[in-house]
């Protein structure tokens, strides 16, 4: 306790010192008022974890709560593969499909009520999403504001419309500044989303305090982790870009240490679409801000390497990576809501390559996002389409299809950190490019609901594409969680033995994993000076070991 009231005590002087003492003591009030109430007991990740990403309605049975179907189907087909569910924004919202978000503290009632998360939550653990940069323009915050209500001074951001912003990051091609009639007259105010997203003021200490109170809500509620959307953006100074200053990394280890003081185990994890070194910044020294942070690399790097049949850069990119302290973990993912991030590998892949990526996406029924720069120009920020047919469209089989996206798959279970499958993934879905033709809405291509009763139906019917995606999955979920060599923290070895081939070593000693996947459609050899078994086909493997096109192996070493 004593830790977490000096990192208390420091964060805020950094990030207010002209009032730390006040802030200090409204601070330890509201932990004080969080102690009265009942904390799950959370435990530290390990190698049976793995998460299921999901909105709350993306299941759905007519007359009945998602939330409740979403339980119906978990438990029928993926109970024993599937630990943590991360809920996608399920609170009530104006835009963006969640992240404009009205009311905090409420579950959005087109989803269910709180007793369909604690339902949720008898057999699975749960992230939440903590959309804290800004809020719903249909917010009480914002309409308090807007109105001149002095609880709501200063909650959000006025700009002066003939400012200089060349230098601030922008993830949208839309403007950073949305003029509002307030009662005090036009004001302009700072969104760096959308006009419907307002970017909260945290330089009000009241911003905090209220952000802190939600937070601890949804550690009472449920949330073993809470995904911080876009911390990277929550502070602003004139003349910088506004994207990962001080006060943010002190702000995250602030809200650590106060969940901490009610929840010990509760993890915070950013999302920062950001080049590496930014990403991994919030780790902080590996103990005092994130618990795990997302591997944005991933996504496109395995795209790449599958795309061109060489997994060199993914390879490389792999051997550079750091081991993570018992505190923290990489956070692996590789199909998500939002598009396939570019930003992440722009100085990783070059210009042509992702020229690639990007042509291949328009050719398999995908879009392209696009950001803003300083000059006013354009650059692609993310692919637009459902990976597995950025990874397997080109394939006209059914079984090449599910043989190819689940060889990209192996890779995301294999890799050190805890991984994360989007629930299209996991189902073996398509994309939907109608729902961005009727919406315009470039994400929703990813973003289709379905109905349970189908999706039950074709996960069950032998050798349709979701029974062969979902038997693999839950055929590499099920030995992976007895194999401690994949462990979050546990020792990860790259090695390069020949460019189709993308190989590591999980583990040490005797319970050594070799991973071997071929990214390419051809029959490759691999010689190594490795032998064992191969726990996926079981196969004896000797040192010269044959590969199928996208065939995946796990070999435990002899």
């Amino acid at each position: 306790m004593a830790d977490t009231q000096e990192q208390i005590k420091s964060s805020i002087h950094a990030i207010y010192p002209d009032s730390c003492e006040k802030v200090y003591q409204a601070v330890n009030e509201l932990i004080e008022k969080w102690r009265r109430e009942t904390f799950p007991q959370y435990r530290r990740i390990d190698n049976s974890d793995v998460l299921m990403i999901t909105y709350g309605d993306a299941i759905r049975r007519e007359g009945e709560a998602p939330l409740a179907v979403l339980k119906q189907c978990m438990d029928a087909e993926f109970k024993d593969n599937i630990t943590v569910i991360h809920l996608l924004p399920m609170f009530p919202y104006s835009s963006d499909d969640g992240f404009s978000v009205i009311e905090f503290r409420k579950i959005n009632p087109d989803l269910g009520i709180w007793d369909d998360i604690n339902n949720l939550n008898t057999n699975y653990d749960l992230m939440f999403d903590a959309v804290i940069n800004h809020a719903s323009r249909e917010s009480a915050y914002f309409k308090g504001f807007a109105a001149g209500d002095k609880a709501y001074k200063d909650f959000f951001i006025t700009a002066d419309p003939n400012g200089d912003y060349s230098k601030v990051t922008r993830p949208r091609s839309l403007p950073l500044l949305t003029p509002v009639e307030t009662a005090s007259g036009k004001q302009y105010i700072w969104t760096t989303f959308s006009d419907d997203q307002m970017d909260f003021n945290y330089k009000n200490p009241a911003v905090l305090l209220e952000i802190l109170d939600i937070l601890l809500l949804y550690a009472s509620r449920g949330a073993r982790f809470i995904r911080f959307d876009a911390i990277g953006f929550a502070w602003k100074e004139m003349g910088t870009t506004c994207m990962h200053l001080p006060q943010v990394h002190e702000t995250v280890k602030l809200m650590r240490a106060v969940l901490q003081s009610c929840a010990p185990l509760c993890s915070i994890i950013t999302e920062t679409n950001v080049p590496h070194a930014d990403n991994i910044s919030y780790f902080g020294n590996g103990h005092d801000e994130a618990a795990m942070v997302y591997q944005f690399p991933l996504p496109p790097l395995v795209l790449f390497s599958f795309l061109k049949g060489d997994a060199s850069h993914l390879t490389e990119w792999a051997a550079s990576l750091d081991p993570t302290t018992a505190d923290t973990a990489y956070f692996n993912f590789l199909a998500s809501h939002d598009g396939i991030g570019l930003r992440p590998v722009e100085d990783l892949l070059s210009d042509a390559e992702r020229e690639l990526m990007v042509r291949e996406t328009l050719v398999r029924g995908g879009q392209i996002g696009y950001r803003s720069l300083a000059d006013g120009g354009e650059v692609p920020y993310e692919l637009n389409i459902n990976y597995l047919d950025a990874i397997a469209g080109d394939e006209a089989d059914v079984q090449r299809q599910a043989q190819k996206f689940m060889a990209s798959q192996c890779i995301l279970l294999s890799m050190m950190g805890m991984p994360a499958i989007y629930y299209h993934s996991l189902f073996g879905s398509r994309g939907d490019p109608s729902a961005y033709k009727q919406s315009g809405i470039k994400r929703r291509i990813n973003r289709e609901k379905l109905d349970v009763d189908v999706l039950l139906s074709e996960l069950r019917q032998s050798g349709t594409l979701r029974n062969l995606v979902a038997s693999r999955y839950k055929q590499l979920i099920g030995l992976r969680k007895d194999l401690t060599a994949f462990h979050p923290n546990n020792l990860q070895k790259v090695l390069n033995l020949r460019p189709e081939v993308f190989a590591l070593i999980r583990g040490e000693g005797a319970e050594q994993i070799l991973v071997l996947v071929n990214v390419s459609g051809r029959q490759v050899t691999v010689q190594s000076d490795f032998t064992g078994t191969d726990l996926v086909s079981g196969e004896g493997c000797g040192s010269v070991v044959n590969f199928a096109p996208w065939q995946y192996r796990w070999i435990q070493m002899q």
